[in-house]
């Protein structure tokens, strides 16, 4: 691992930022999962994990809940389970239907198969330890109970990356400019069925490929602008480089009619 590299992981899964900057509202998630909006085909995230927990009864936790859309969809779809959403940041939990709880993903305050599913969607990229994440994931679950995790591939969204080494570089005055922090990396749809399946026996890989195409560049800008917690890590003036990206995008719109993002996402469902 190369000293950057490592100092972007450290970056990633340090709890004061995340709990005080990245989750401590919903502005910034919110942004990226608005790009979607504009993504097709058109997946139903929650609608997925929602059918993947048909035959589930009992007690489904969610943990890194975030602004609480998957409880949201479960406690409009499923009146008969009893849910539970666990977050690191309080800030992200004040607009989630309770209970809920703040809590490390490493260290969950439940006891051994004590719920009959556990979610971990788009999370496990920021904990510290993911290998012990997934051994707590596993202990909690009950011997028949199901996990669901979701994240993305390496691959996924290359337009931005490509976008904002290119905007980088020319505000630093350079060809190409340092590559944009990526969340997702150390969980990425590549890596995850060999950290799920240290614990798990059958864990199915459900990809969910498709293309954002934008007519304005707001949604791409907004997503960008998302990262601003991470600021620091990108060896670049940010807020110089998303006002280039944006000229660079709309330039773009101008010439071809839209811009395109090639997706590149998937969940996972683990049982033993």
């Amino acid at each position: 691992m190369t000293e950057l590299s490592a100092a972007h992981d450290a970056a990633v899964t340090d709890r004061t930022r995340l709990a005080g900057s990245a989750y401590n509202g919903d502005r910034d998630l919110a942004a990226r999962q608005s790009l979607y909006r504009w993504q097709t085909p058109r997946y139903d995230l929650p609608g997925i994990v929602a059918e993947k927990l048909g035959d589930v009864r009992g007690r489904v936790v969610d943990i890194g809940c975030g602004n609480g859309k998957f409880i949201q969809r479960l406690r409009q779809d499923r009146l008969d389970l009893s849910l539970l959403g666990l977050d690191i940041a309080p800030g992200i939990l004040a607009g989630v239907p309770g209970p809920v709880a703040v809590a490390d993903a490493t260290r969950l305050p439940l006891a051994a198969e004590s719920v009959d599913a556990a979610l971990a969607l788009h999370m496990l990229y920021h904990v510290p330890d993911i290998p012990q994440a997934v051994r707590e994931l596993a202990r909690i679950v009950g011997r028949d109970g199901m996990v669901i995790a979701s994240t993305n591939s390496d691959r996924d969204k290359a337009e931005l990356d490509g976008l904002w080494q290119r905007a980088a570089g020319d505000v630093l005055g350079i060809g190409r400019g340092p590559a944009r922090i990526s969340l997702s990396a150390r969980f990425s749809l590549e890596k995850a069925p060999a950290f799920l399946g240290e614990e798990f026996s059958r864990v199915e890989l459900i990809e969910l490929p498709g293309t954002i195409t934008v007519p304005v560049p707001d949604p791409v800008i907004a997503h960008m602008s998302s990262y601003r917690a991470w600021a620091d890590q990108h060896d670049v003036p940010f807020e110089a480089t998303i006002d280039r990206a944006r000229t660079l995008v709309a330039d773009h719109i101008a010439h071809y009619g839209a811009y395109e993002i090639t997706c590149r996402g998937g969940i996972l469902v683990c049982r033993r």
